[in-house]
Protein backbone atom coordinates (compact mmCIF):
# COMPACT_ATOMS: atom_id res chain seq x y z
CA UNK A 1 0.00 0.00 0.00
CA UNK A 2 1.36 3.37 -0.95
CA UNK A 3 2.03 5.95 1.90
CA UNK A 4 2.78 9.61 1.13
CA UNK A 5 6.08 10.06 2.94
CA UNK A 6 8.89 12.38 1.84
CA UNK A 7 7.69 12.21 -2.01
CA UNK A 8 9.53 9.27 -2.13
CA UNK A 9 9.32 7.29 -5.65
CA UNK A 10 10.43 4.16 -4.99
CA UNK A 11 6.62 3.54 -1.88
CA UNK A 12 4.60 3.47 -5.16
CA UNK A 13 3.49 0.00 -6.60
CA UNK A 14 0.48 -1.26 -8.66
CA UNK A 15 -2.68 0.14 -7.14
CA UNK A 16 -4.94 -2.65 -5.91
CA UNK A 17 -8.01 -1.06 -4.11
CA UNK A 18 -9.78 2.19 -4.21
CA UNK A 19 -8.07 3.21 -1.26
CA UNK A 20 -4.67 3.25 -3.21
CA UNK A 21 -6.51 4.64 -6.20
CA UNK A 22 -7.47 8.04 -3.42
CA UNK A 23 -4.25 7.99 -1.97
CA UNK A 24 -2.36 8.32 -5.89
CA UNK A 25 -4.91 10.93 -7.16
CA UNK A 26 -4.44 12.83 -3.95
CA UNK A 27 -0.76 13.37 -4.68
CA UNK A 28 -0.97 13.86 -8.26
CA UNK A 29 -3.35 16.81 -7.71
CA UNK A 30 -0.29 18.32 -5.15
CA UNK A 31 2.02 17.72 -7.75
CA UNK A 32 0.06 19.18 -10.62
CA UNK A 33 0.11 22.57 -8.22
CA UNK A 34 3.30 23.33 -9.17
CA UNK A 35 4.63 20.95 -12.23
CA UNK A 36 7.92 20.16 -11.31
CA UNK A 37 10.73 19.52 -13.86
CA UNK A 38 10.05 16.38 -15.93
CA UNK A 39 13.91 15.24 -14.50
CA UNK A 40 13.66 15.79 -10.91
CA UNK A 41 12.27 12.89 -8.17
CA UNK A 42 9.40 14.66 -8.31
CA UNK A 43 8.73 14.84 -11.87
CA UNK A 44 9.22 11.44 -12.34
CA UNK A 45 6.84 10.55 -9.49
CA UNK A 46 4.07 12.76 -11.14
CA UNK A 47 5.06 10.69 -14.04
CA UNK A 48 4.76 7.20 -12.47
CA UNK A 49 1.71 7.99 -10.64
CA UNK A 50 0.16 9.18 -13.84
CA UNK A 51 0.89 6.06 -15.08
CA UNK A 52 -0.67 4.28 -12.46
CA UNK A 53 -4.00 5.65 -11.92
CA UNK A 54 -4.10 5.61 -15.86
CA UNK A 55 -3.85 1.57 -15.59
CA UNK A 56 -6.38 1.57 -12.67
CA UNK A 57 -9.14 3.41 -14.28
CA UNK A 58 -8.51 1.10 -17.88
CA UNK A 59 -8.89 -2.15 -15.47
CA UNK A 60 -11.84 -1.16 -13.03
CA UNK A 61 -13.80 1.35 -14.82
CA UNK A 62 -13.46 0.03 -18.20
CA UNK A 63 -15.31 2.06 -20.97
CA UNK A 64 -16.43 0.09 -24.11
CA UNK A 65 -16.87 1.15 -27.23
CA UNK A 66 -20.60 1.87 -28.34
CA UNK A 67 -23.34 0.45 -30.89
CA UNK A 68 -22.11 0.25 -34.30
CA UNK A 69 -25.29 2.17 -35.58
CA UNK A 70 -25.87 4.36 -32.38
CA UNK A 71 -22.13 5.72 -33.63
CA UNK A 72 -23.23 6.55 -37.12
CA UNK A 73 -26.52 8.28 -35.48
CA UNK A 74 -24.41 10.50 -33.17
CA UNK A 75 -21.64 11.05 -36.00
CA UNK A 76 -24.68 11.97 -38.01
CA UNK A 77 -26.37 14.24 -36.24
CA UNK A 78 -22.68 15.71 -35.50
CA UNK A 79 -21.95 16.44 -38.90
CA UNK A 80 -25.67 17.34 -39.64
CA UNK A 81 -26.14 14.59 -42.30
CA UNK A 82 -29.46 12.56 -43.27
CA UNK A 83 -29.75 9.66 -44.30
CA UNK A 84 -30.26 10.19 -47.60
CA UNK A 85 -26.39 11.60 -47.18
CA UNK A 86 -25.26 7.92 -46.98
CA UNK A 87 -27.63 6.41 -49.77
CA UNK A 88 -24.67 5.86 -51.72
CA UNK A 89 -22.92 3.80 -49.21
CA UNK A 90 -25.87 1.65 -48.77
CA UNK A 91 -26.78 1.35 -52.40
CA UNK A 92 -30.87 1.35 -51.99
CA UNK A 93 -33.22 2.23 -49.10
CA UNK A 94 -33.80 -1.01 -48.28
CA UNK A 95 -30.51 -1.78 -47.73
CA UNK A 96 -30.26 1.18 -45.57
CA UNK A 97 -33.60 0.74 -43.59
CA UNK A 98 -32.29 -2.82 -42.47
CA UNK A 99 -29.38 -2.25 -41.04
CA UNK A 100 -30.75 1.00 -39.44
CA UNK A 101 -33.42 -1.54 -37.99
CA UNK A 102 -30.53 -3.71 -36.93
CA UNK A 103 -31.81 -6.57 -39.18
CA UNK A 104 -28.81 -6.52 -41.60
CA UNK A 105 -25.15 -6.65 -40.70
CA UNK A 106 -23.00 -3.98 -41.98
CA UNK A 107 -20.77 -5.68 -44.97
CA UNK A 108 -16.82 -4.76 -45.44
CA UNK A 109 -17.72 -2.38 -48.00
CA UNK A 110 -20.13 -0.16 -46.04
CA UNK A 111 -17.91 0.11 -43.01
CA UNK A 112 -15.46 1.43 -45.18
CA UNK A 113 -17.06 3.57 -46.73
CA UNK A 114 -18.47 4.74 -43.76
CA UNK A 115 -15.26 5.21 -41.62
CA UNK A 116 -13.79 7.59 -44.33
CA UNK A 117 -16.78 9.43 -44.82
CA UNK A 118 -18.15 9.94 -40.96
CA UNK A 119 -13.98 9.30 -39.64
CA UNK A 120 -15.52 6.43 -37.36
CA UNK A 121 -12.95 3.79 -36.07
CA UNK A 122 -13.17 0.60 -37.77
CA UNK A 123 -13.02 -0.98 -34.18
CA UNK A 124 -16.88 0.46 -33.58
CA UNK A 125 -17.89 -0.25 -36.88
CA UNK A 126 -16.57 -4.16 -36.98
CA UNK A 127 -18.28 -4.78 -33.68
CA UNK A 128 -22.05 -6.62 -33.54
CA UNK A 129 -24.79 -4.83 -32.75
CA UNK A 130 -26.00 -4.24 -29.00
CA UNK A 131 -28.24 -7.68 -28.40
CA UNK A 132 -27.14 -9.20 -31.39
CA UNK A 133 -24.07 -11.19 -29.54
CA UNK A 134 -26.77 -14.53 -28.93
CA UNK A 135 -27.78 -13.96 -32.81
CA UNK A 136 -26.09 -15.97 -35.64
CA UNK A 137 -24.35 -13.63 -38.36
CA UNK A 138 -26.56 -13.49 -41.03
CA UNK A 139 -24.82 -14.39 -43.86
CA UNK A 140 -24.54 -11.94 -46.73
CA UNK A 141 -24.05 -12.63 -50.69
CA UNK A 142 -23.15 -10.63 -53.26
CA UNK A 143 -26.65 -9.79 -54.69
CA UNK A 144 -27.27 -7.94 -50.85
CA UNK A 145 -24.00 -5.75 -51.56
CA UNK A 146 -25.02 -2.12 -52.31
CA UNK A 147 -25.35 -1.34 -55.77
CA UNK A 148 -22.41 -0.24 -57.41
CA UNK A 149 -19.50 -1.91 -55.41
CA UNK A 150 -19.03 -4.36 -57.98
CA UNK A 151 -18.56 -4.00 -61.60
CA UNK A 152 -20.25 -6.50 -64.10
CA UNK A 153 -17.86 -8.66 -66.00
CA UNK A 154 -18.39 -7.94 -70.33
CA UNK A 155 -18.93 -10.30 -72.12
CA UNK A 156 -16.76 -11.23 -75.07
Amino acid sequence: MPQLLNNNLSMWTILKNQSDYNKAVARLDILSENPPHPNSDEGKELMLLGYLIHHYEETEFPISNPDPIEAIEIRMTDLSLSKKDLLPIFGDRGTMSKVFNKQRNLSLSMIRMIAEKLSIPLEVLIQPFVGQESRPLQKTSLAMEPAGTYKKKKKR
